[in-house]
């Protein structure tokens, strides 16, 4: 069984930091693209960060330069170091697992994890 599991969230003040976990279980972790998106109350969900099996990164432009994505394939996991945190990242932060081969495509969420930046 498939399970990737966020931990990290929490209530902070703006300008500060937060590092968010995805622990995965149940896929060949090492080769599957790992996802950060997020979705704030009222609003559709976001692709926030992504790094792929190779290692390669990318961000969404809102958080370039603030957030860092990483990956630990000994550990299965998958971290999103976020600083200078402004209230509009406020929003529900889930970790996304993809993978696809032969037009077969697998992708699996976890159960996300509370961010509030707020004085």
């Amino acid at each position: 069984q498939v399970q990737l599991v966020e931990s990290g969230g929490g209530l902070v003040q703006p300008g500060g930091s937060l590092r968010l976990s995805c622990a995965a279980s149940g896929i060949t972790f090492e080769i599957y693209d790992m996802q950060w998106y997020r979705q704030a109350t009222g609003k559709q969900r976001e692709l926030v960060a992504r790094i792929t099996s190779s290692g390669s990164t990318n961000y969404a432009n809102s958080v370039e330069g603030r957030f860092t994505i990483s990956r630990d394939n000994a550990k299965n996991t998958v971290d999103l170091q976020m600083s200078s945190l402004k209230p509009e990242d406020t929003a529900v932060y889930y970790c996304n697992a993809e993978y696809s081969k032969n037009k077969r495509q697998y992708n699996y969420w976890g159960q996300g994890t509370q961010v509030t930046v707020s004085s």
